[in-house]
């Protein structure tokens, strides 16, 4: 049977697939963000920004300690759980869209990995743009990768699971015990692109605004991940992605090269979750069940337990 077009593609039905609940976090999240925010200044995008993350805030388990410090010459944070292992470190890369975000943006979600992975976790508060275009953002995360010591995992949202999956291809090799990737931007452009185009939380128009202010070309695997020639000792991955979301086929698709260059690796579509869902942990209950399928992979990665059924 000939492909149906995808422009004759049918919309998708957002009302059947979102759950109320999800619906709930899209509708406190707008109030606080809303759609049209990429049209306004940086400045007042990065203050919207930091209002609603502070609006989700949840606090810090009561076994969590942060510090703030500097690595390789890049503003971080260190989170500790006085149950800890202190080896291995888990290297956060926020998600904002290369444009937003920093240490306070996501500070909940990483204090939270801590406790439930009982890790070290580093927060890393890389250059933004437009101030500091490619390859700033992914020079500072390789720069925290490549000095901390010790073995480490790479973790990231959206812009951030980019950048861990670019540094994965930098770095590779036995100290890299895992990745894993939440609603990443790897640059693919696969169905999901256009069938997901006016999807709730992020539409294809605010991913090419993103892509456009960071200034990085289509075909630089240190900017989109998808674009590297050689898939080969790349760590166990997994890619995580939300059904409702124009980035969904970035995580099948880089799963898929990397398992056919002989690596490890799984993707999970999330279904009926939107990009940003890790905000929704406490809310949702699909999305806090994807939280602890993120938390029970690294602490799985981090034994060497994964994939899944090797036995954590």
């Amino acid at each position: 049977m000939p492909r149906k077009p995808e422009s004759m593609m049918p919309s998708p039905d957002y009302q059947s697939l979102i759950d109320p609940a999800t619906w709930g976090f899209i509708h406190m999240t707008e109030a606080a963000y809303p759609p049209d925010t990429a049209q306004m200044t940086i400045a007042d995008q990065r203050s919207v920004y930091n209002a609603m993350c502070r609006s989700f805030h949840a606090g810090h388990p009561p076994d969590v300690t942060a510090s703030d410090m500097w690595i390789a010459g890049v503003p971080c944070r260190r989170y500790l759980s006085d149950k800890a292992d202190p080896t291995p470190s888990v290297l956060y890369f926020h998600g904002g869209g290369f444009v937003v975000g920093g240490l306070d943006s996501h500070d909940d979600v990483c204090a939270e990995l801590c406790s439930a992975t009982r890790l070290t976790v580093v927060a890393v508060d890389y250059r933004l743009c437009p101030e500091h275009p490619h390859p700033s953002a992914y020079d500072d995360c390789l720069a925290v990768a490549q000095a901390t010591k010790g073995p480490i995992l790479l973790a990231g949202d959206s812009a951030g699971g980019g950048l861990a999956a670019s540094v994965a291809h930098a770095l590779r090799g036995p100290r890299l015990l895992g990745q894993v990737l939440i609603y990443p931007g790897l640059g693919g452009r696969g169905t999901s692109y256009r069938r997901h185009a006016h999807a709730p939380m992020l539409t294809a128009l605010d991913v090419d605004f993103y892509a456009q202010i960071r200034g990085a070309k289509a075909d630089d695997p240190t900017a989109n991940a998808l674009a590297a020639k050689d898939f080969t000792g790349l760590p166990p991955t997994l890619a995580l992605a939300a059904e409702c979301d124009p980035l969904a086929d970035d995580a099948t698709l880089y799963a898929d090269r990397i398992r056919a260059a002989g690596g490890e690796a799984i993707a999970i579509t999330e279904p009926g979750l939107v990009h940003g869902y890790l905000r929704a942990r406490h809310t949702v209950p699909r999305a806090r069940a994807s939280f602890e399928r993120i938390t029970s992979t690294l602490s799985a990665m981090a034994k060497g337990h994964w994939p899944i059924g090797d036995a954590p």
